[in-house]
């Protein structure tokens, strides 16, 4: 007999009450009710088995389906996750990719993981846009800009103060250095340059923010000690903007990286700690970035070597003068303050017109001077690289 939807409940009850009727023909009830024998059964084993719930309409979601994991599969993803409790799936697919031939999909590691309630959905944060010293470079191959900061300090075991130096090529995401230092002084920081320089070459350009010793608040075009070294070797500066660490965001995710597995004590906190962290990042963990590869597999050396600190800057056939202790030079008869900073060291003077002159320090645009005048004016905006600069 045909029913309406709003029935169907009722009917199955109906048919349950007459069939278990000892006199009842169940063959002849299900041709009345218009079902088959088949159905007329299922319902009577339903209602065996749960009552009068078990009758109600069941899910037509299959409990299982030809691609579903096997639960060792599933154990080992989660054991892959366990070990690596800040990686997302992507990440941990890859790592499950090297041990194995056949990797599920990528969505059956977020559901795998997702279900295990080891994921976490990040909260997007719109970015703002750059102002005047913020350059806005972005590195292409390796060794195009390099990256350093200091990693915001903790307290050891000990109660001691580490705050590591963190130095990364920008491109590749490969971390040259996570060294715990003792102090942020020029004296300190040189030397680890100085060794990455000779292992790995001179980048074209270093990224860094306002701080000390990267930058000084009171010299020229913010040049520290150490960034007037840097530009001595022919590396260009590249600086954010003040309050804006979003500048150099991809350093400050490593940092994020660094403190959730380091500071937390996952590993440890002591060199040892953090030479093998870096390891791990380089060398096993993969990137989205670089297409699933991991550092290592995309950083290469440059190709410009690191031949030491030169003497003087050559400036080719500009006209050049020596800085004197007090930071000045001597400009027809006259002198101009330029910057204590650069004592010691040549600037190149290149003519623009009558009343203004370029001055540079190697590849840095310096500012412009008036000789009649004896004014100068420190540059603004995006340093310019002089094609007659060259280094000695």
């Amino acid at each position: 007999m045909p029913w309406k939807e709003t029935q169907k409940m009722d009917q199955k009850v109906m048919f349950v009450q007459q069939a278990l009727n000892p006199q009842a023909n169940f063959r002849q009830l299900c041709r009345e009710y218009g079902i088959s024998a088949k159905t007329g059964y299922k319902w009577m084993e339903r209602f065996e088995m749960g009552g009068l719930s078990g009758l109600a309409e069941a899910s037509r979601r299959p409990r299982s389906h030809a691609k579903q994991l096997c639960e060792s599969v599933v154990c080992e993803i989660i054991a892959l996750k366990l070990a690596h409790k800040h990686w997302g799936p992507k990440k941990i697919r890859v790592l499950y990719g090297r041990r194995h031939h056949e990797v599920p999909s990528e969505s059956s590691f977020k559901r795998v993981l997702d279900k295990a309630s080891l994921t976490t959905h990040r909260r997007l944060r719109r970015s703002r846009q750059g102002g005047r010293i913020h350059h806005g470079k972005v590195a292409h191959e390796p060794n195009a800009i390099w990256s350093v900061d200091f990693k915001g300090h903790w307290r050891d075991r000990q109660g001691g103060k580490v705050e590591p130096l963190t130095v990364r090529d920008e491109y590749s995401r490969f971390i040259f250095e996570l060294r715990a230092v003792e102090s942020s002084k020029t004296e300190v920081i040189r030397p680890c340059f100085e060794r990455l320089f000779e292992r790995h070459g001179l980048p074209e350009a270093i990224r860094s923010d306002n701080g000390t010793p990267f930058a000084s608040a009171n010299g020229l075009l913010g040049l520290s000690r150490l960034s007037l070294w840097w530009t001595a070797l022919g590396i260009s500066l590249e600086r954010g903007r003040p309050g804006c660490p979003q500048d150099n965001a991809a350093h400050e995710r490593m940092h994020f990286d660094v403190r959730r597995e380091l500071e937390a004590g996952r590993i440890g906190r002591d060199q040892a700690a953090f030479d093998l962290w870096r390891h791990e990042f380089n060398q096993v963990r993969p990137h989205e970035s670089l297409d699933m590869r991991t550092p290592a597999e995309v950083y290469k050396d440059s190709q410009r070597s690191y031949e030491g600190t030169p003497e003087d800057l050559d400036y080719g056939t500009m006209t050049t003068r020596k800085v004197s202790s007090n930071g000045l030079i001597r400009v027809g008869g006259i002198h101009i303050a330029i910057s204590t900073a650069l004592r010691g060291w040549s600037v190149g003077l290149c003519p623009i017109d009558e009343k203004t002159t370029q001055v540079w320090f190697g590849n840095l645009l310096l500012g412009h001077l008036d000789p009649k005048t004896a004014a100068f004016q420190a540059a603004h905006g995006q340093p310019e690289r002089h094609p007659n600069n060259q280094h000695a």
